[in-house]
């Protein structure tokens, strides 16, 4: 495509939940045009489903300066008691953030929505789409406005971030296999009477399973199933129903009252084959669902966002070698993660599940594995929190390249807070700046350069934007 042909927008961003507005904010914040698109109106209650922001993800907000603001908008939990038996120390994650923060999903939003303003970001909300096509050089969405009129916007490339009922998918007549793991799941926002004896608990009872978080404001999100209470989700529900679930599965409600939000749900366990087609990508729930044991959907769709930002901007700069190959590895760096989140999830809701005294004791016996043997628990925090996952290295490279970048102290800051200025990092030696691989998707002009404060280190190391490791010297 020359880049004398005009677009309405440079990347269109269908859907404004936190994958959309990250990906839109660090977008606009790397000067590219972007318009983001919204079904719902502007300030509409959000009263998610998502509750906890796992260490990754808090790092990537940390790259961002949003950490600290958002930590303070709910509470820490350094330790997780699953099943009586299994006890996680998440202050064993190697991470500035080691802990699970628990805060409503609509605190990330706020934080996300603000920083895509003052980047620049353009909104419609109210707006829906309605058909997509493409050629070689841009994607043309056909789009209903507020008041009904239809609306035509083209752009460079499109990404949907528009949930498990996505438009685009819909659009790209892309399947989405799998099923329903789990119905009549029921969750509500509650004021105790009495204080739980841990902060964050889960247990199953065989017939019942419910957890049970602190927001630290004084209101706990609680979660609850019944294998007796299997109905539609337009069910209605009420306190009454969560109290007695989470009396069978916790052997107590602890006076719970006063609920700001109950809701009633189902979860599936799906997965999109391609997240991209031509210069349309998916990401966030558009690309998949998981049960929600774990709290990971809202993190992966957020790291989602942070792999494929810096690649779309690097190929609208000019600044990638190989534009294609670089937009293909976001499919063959997150696909997979996708996948191994639907297997830890849909592992952890089965164990919660577990009905029969067979079943029960191999999830006793699984409890007590990872509470023993180290090696395995850290391996599993590893992948919930995200601290764990890992890409493979690019060609030509060799690792660290593709593993997560640690937060290292240098003589200008931080790594985390150099990484805010949405650019490469590159770590070099006092006086021994290296010369970069030509594959590198990054403009030696732009590259913030960073120096070890320990003289002995030798190596240098390239930090992609997204805080993994691109390169390291010999």
């Amino acid at each position: 495509m020359s880049t004398t042909e005009k677009t309405d927008t440079q990347v269109l961003v269908v859907g404004a939940g936190p994958t959309g507005l990250l990906l839109a904010g660090d977008l606009a914040t790397a000067g590219i045009d972007v318009t983001l698109v919204e079904r719902r109106p502007h300030g509409l209650a959000n009263m998610t489903r998502a509750f906890g922001v796992h260490a990754r993800t808090l790092e990537q907000l940390d790259a961002r300066g949003l950490a600290d603001e958002l930590l303070a908008t709910g509470t820490t939990l350094g330790r997780a008691r699953l099943f009586g038996r299994l006890d996680l120390d998440l202050t064993r994650l190697p991470s500035r953030f080691n802990h699970l923060l628990v805060t409503p999903q609509y605190e990330v939003e706020r934080l996300l929505e603000r920083r895509a303003v003052t980047a620049g970001v353009t909104f419609r909300y109210g707006t829906e789409l309605r058909a997509l096509r493409q050629d070689a050089g841009t994607v043309t969405a056909e789009l209903t406005g507020p008041d009904g009129s239809p609306l035509t916007l083209t752009a460079r490339h499109l990404v949907g971030t528009d949930g498990v009922r996505s438009a685009v998918r819909t659009a790209l007549d892309l399947p989405f296999p799998g099923g329903s793991v789990i119905r009549s799941i029921v969750l509500a926002d509650v004021r105790l009477t009495e204080d739980p004896a841990d902060a964050f608990s889960v247990n199953g009872s065989g017939d019942s399973f419910a957890f049970l978080a602190p927001f630290g404001d004084g209101w706990y999100r609680v979660m609850g199933w019944s294998r007796t209470r299997q109905v539609p989700d337009t069910e209605p529900v009420d306190l009454d129903e969560i109290r007695e679930i989470t009396r069978r599965a916790l052997g107590t409600d602890l006076g719970m009252h006063d609920p700001r939000w109950i809701s009633r749900f189902h979860s599936d366990e799906r997965q999109v084959p391609f997240y991209r087609v031509g210069r349309v990508f998916l990401a966030g729930d558009a690309a998949h669902v998981h049960s929600p044991a774990g709290g990971q959907g809202m993190n992966t769709g957020l790291q989602d966002a942070a792999n494929l930002s810096w690649k779309l901007t690097a190929v609208l700069r000019g600044d990638a070698p190989d534009p294609e190959a670089l937009l293909d590895s976001y499919q063959s760096e997150r696909h997979p993660v996708g996948a191994a989140v639907l297997r830890s999830s849909g592992a952890l809701v089965r164990l919660a599940m577990a009905h029969s005294p067979l079943t029960r004791a191999a999830r006793s016996l699984a409890a007590g594995f990872l509470s023993t043997v180290r090696p395995a628990a850290t391996r599993a925090m590893g992948m919930i929190s995200g601290i764990g996952i890992a890409y493979p290295p690019p060609a030509g490279a060799r690792r660290p390249a593709g593993r997560r970048a640690p937060d290292a102290r240098l003589r200008e800051g931080r790594l985390y807070e150099l990484l805010r200025e949405g650019e490469f990092v590159l770590i070099a030696p006092e006086g021994r700046p290296p010369a970069l691989p030509d594959t590198a998707p990054v403009s030696p002009e732009r590259l913030v350069r960073a120096t070890w404060t320990d003289p002995a280190r030798r190596t240098s190391v390239l930090v992609r934007p997204d805080g993994y490791v691109q390169w390291v010297s010999s």
